[in-house]
């Protein structure tokens, strides 16, 4: 089967925004390809495999979000909305860059392979490591590994904001402790707490492709005996109260959610929130000061930033 990639040439900041648009809109996949992750996986010394420079001066200075399309329900009009969509961010606060989109006609084994080549195994933390399916990986004695194969659900476990919740995680997430994933995506989060010894985690995404790869992807590491995922907007889906409540989204959604996470939350419970890009930590932050949250871990990370906090 032909399939449509457009291409949206843009920021890190704009990325995960774009990608939602473009499954709102019926994509298949969506691929972010972001320089940055790449350049910061060579620097950094916990990273054992490295990404040839050759291939890093390919990539260019612009995030590519690849959106791809079944030719049988691609429509012309699709992209005039994405443009218009796109066009709104600066409302939100977010810089989407020069904004170019570009259509190219590609085959499916070509899009669900190519971008592999830039995918491979790294750690996360003290103990949690990333490794996906197709790679090879010497385990050491402490290692958590969490095999990953994305899929259509785009999410290595390697951009800022997944890797800073990883490490929030590891740092508050206890044996036998209620989890709530909101916004789960691949799955990355909720395994990473299931890996850790969580009692039970609820993994909750609006798209329903992201949830068939969060239970495939359980289901390879498994955790599927203490690990359920839940299809639907954010936590109306969910009911009880968790220990810890994790939402990797974007400060929009996050300042607004802070109304009512409360209630999902038990007494001494820890919402970790990321996606919050560094412009709008202020605004994350008064949020939480009003709704009387204390802020327990802030890590930064490039441009974004991740919090950890308390009642």
């Amino acid at each position: 089967m032909k399939y449509i990639e457009i291409t949206v040439f843009t920021t890190t900041e704009a990325s995960d925004a774009i990608s939602e648009m473009m499954y709102d809109l019926g994509a298949k996949g969506v691929n972010i390809e972001d320089p940055n992750d790449f350049k910061m996986m060579n620097q950094d010394p916990m990273s054992w495999d490295y990404i040839e420079e050759e291939l890093l001066e390919t990539l260019g200075t612009d995030v590519k979000v690849k959106g791809y399309f079944s030719e049988l329900d691609y429509k012309g009009a699709m992209l005039d909305e994405l443009k218009a969509r796109i066009g709104d961010l600066e409302g939100y606060g977010l810089d989407a860059g020069r904004k170019e989109l570009k259509t190219t006609e590609v085959d499916e084994e070509d899009w669900a392979n190519a971008w592999k080549k830039y995918y491979k195994p790294v750690k996360v933390g003290e103990r949690l490591v990333i490794k996906p399916s197709w790679e090879e990986y010497e385990a050491e004695e402490t290692d958590l590994i969490i095999e990953l194969d994305p899929g259509m659900a785009f999410g290595t476990g390697t951009h800022e904001t997944t890797s800073m919740c990883m490490k929030l995680i590891e740092n508050y997430v206890k044996p036998g402790m209620d989890v709530f994933d909101v916004g789960c995506g691949s799955g990355v989060l909720g395994i990473a707490a299931a890996k850790i010894g969580a009692g039970k985690v609820v993994c909750v995404d609006i798209d329903q492709v992201a949830c068939k790869v969060a239970e495939e992807n359980a289901e390879i590491n498994q955790v599927k005996s203490n690990l359920e995922v839940r299809c639907g907007n954010l936590l109306d889906v969910v009911q009880g109260r968790a220990d810890v409540v994790i939402a990797n989204i974007i400060a929009d959604i996050i300042i607004a959610f802070s109304d009512d996470v409360e209630n999902f939350m038990k007494e001494d419970g820890v919402f970790i929130s990321s996606g919050i890009i560094k412009d709008r930590k202020d605004d994350v932050l008064a949020k939480f000061a009003e709704k009387n949250f204390k802020v327990i871990q802030l890590l930064e990370e490039g441009e974004w930033c991740a919090i950890a906090a308390t009642r």
